[in-house]
């Protein structure tokens, strides 16, 4: 029977010596219970909490850190099969490729355009996580001093894509304290790669024929001294990543096969289609993958891939969300129009981004509807005529404006007389139903009203 965190406190030390990592031994155990941590980050942990926690507390997923630096990538840790059980802890790493045969102008290009690929979306970064150096020279000495210029150049880790350990070791040496992973290692140079892996303290990626293989070979290797492993377990169909990474998630999760307790990995062939690249790498960050590898890569994949990515790793029961309150938009002042909304996260970066596209500054008034979006809050009570006029009388934005006007979303046309009946004096305007319509309602609507 799985031990809350109250009782797994009891069994600890309880002295808040913090060398765990954690503020408190209650922290920790919550942890534990959560199974996102192992016991042995606890010191003093006594041998009556060993043996009752033992194994148990072990997360079935082993984390793996990548990178030694601000952008290190975690993997592993997770312990749902679907998210909206719990939810997802730690986001597949998109890394990106490069040949080490290009010329050194357009490599240096590359890598810049790697390094610098983020966007911001509702609020929050969203960017590549590695970079993946692609063996293409089969020149040793070439492919080591191109991992070197990554390491000097681009703060993200990075993947050495090389089938050779030889090549492999001269590039794990050259990136010194930058970190990253060796991905290449089969059942035959396996023992060469983990060598290598201990030697430069990296992580390693194991591919096999098969997932009976693959389980048998993470255990071998584990034997060997390595504990920081990922899975892949190939490529062939769309079909067979679906069933290939579930059934190492599911038996990581049920401890069936001990060799399936790492992250996996997918990496799609540097022949792909690139709209079908871009499918297959959705499908890894959609289904488990803990690092999804592009060899051949274009800018437009990018922020799909990433937002797909974004929307999976947030907490179901948490909706993106902004602090209820007054914001602005530009500069406006005291006949600015004032837009009310919920503090669902999305919503507020669409409608702000529409009315800086409008022209005319504004005001938005974000209600509290615990994260939700606009339909979603109203149909649960959480957006409703009354709530929104007892904000707007509380939030102080009647000291800014010289108006007594207020703009509704469209989609909630029904609160209008609710809005009324609680803020007298008030002219309530029903606005667009979509964000991208308010630019027109602005011209047809507003500036006519102002006249």
């Amino acid at each position: 029977m799985a031990l809350t965190g109250l009782q797994i406190y009891k069994l600890l030390p309880q002295t808040n010596c913090k060398e765990c990592g954690y503020p408190t031994c209650l922290a920790f155990a919550m942890k534990l219970a959560a199974k996102q941590v192992a016991l042995d980050l606890c010191p003093y942990a006594s041998d009556e909490a060993k043996e009752t926690l033992g194994a148990a507390s072990v997360p079935p997923i082993r984390k793996v850190v990548i990178g030694k630096k601000d952008h290190k990538v975690t993997l592993g840790e997770e312990v749902v099969l679907f998210r909206h059980d719990k939810t997802f802890y730690h986001a597949t790493a998109l890394a990106l490729g490069i040949g080490d045969d290009l010329p050194e102008d357009r490599f240096g290009n590359a890598v810049q355009s790697i390094s610098n690929a983020s966007y911001e979306r509702a609020g929050e970064t969203i960017a590549v996580s590695m970079i993946a150096l692609l063996d293409k020279s089969a020149d040793t000495a070439n492919y080591a001093a191109k991992a070197k210029y990554i390491a000097e150049n681009c703060p993200l880790p990075i993947a050495l894509v090389s089938e050779d350990p030889e090549r492999a070791g001269a590039a794990a040496e050259a990136i010194a304290d930058a970190g990253g992973l060796l991905c290449g290692a089969k059942t035959d140079t396996a023992s060469a790669f983990a060598e290598i892996a201990k030697r430069n303290k990296l992580p390693i990626v194991l591919r096999a024929k098969s997932l009976e293989e693959l389980g048998s070979l993470a255990e071998k290797v584990a034997s060997e001294g390595v504990k920081d492993i990922l899975l892949d377990p190939g490529l062939s169909s769309q079909a067979d990543i679906l069933n290939h990474q579930t059934q190492i998630r599911r038996m990581a999760l049920e401890r069936q096969v001990e060799g399936f307790g790492y992250p996996s990995v997918l990496s799609i062939p540097e022949d792909k289609d690139p709209y079908q690249a871009a499918l297959t790498a959705s499908l890894g960050i959609a289904k488990y993958a803990g690092v999804v590898i592009l060899p051949n890569w274009e800018t437009w994949q990018l922020l799909p891939m990433l937002t797909l990515r974004q929307n999976i790793y947030t907490d179901p029961q948490k909706p993106l969300q902004v602090e209820a309150g007054n914001y602005t938009v530009g500069e406006p002042d005291q006949n600015s129009p004032v837009y009310v909304t919920t503090n669902f996260s999305l919503t507020y970066f669409m409608l702000s981004s529409e009315i800086d596209a409008s022209g005319e500054p504004g005001y938005i008034v974000i209600v509290d509807a615990e994260g939700m979006s606009v339909l979603t809050a109203w149909s649960a009570g959480k957006f409703g005529g009354e709530q929104v006029g007892k904000f707007i009388k509380e939030c102080g934005i009647a000291d800014k404006i010289a108006h007594r006007r207020v703009i509704i979303p469209g989609y909630v046309a029904v609160i209008k007389g609710d809005v009324e009946d609680s803020l007298p004096g008030w002219e309530v305007i029903v606005g667009p139903q979509e964000a991208s319509d308010l630019p027109a309602f602005v011209k047809e609507v507003w500036l006519e009203m102002k006249i």
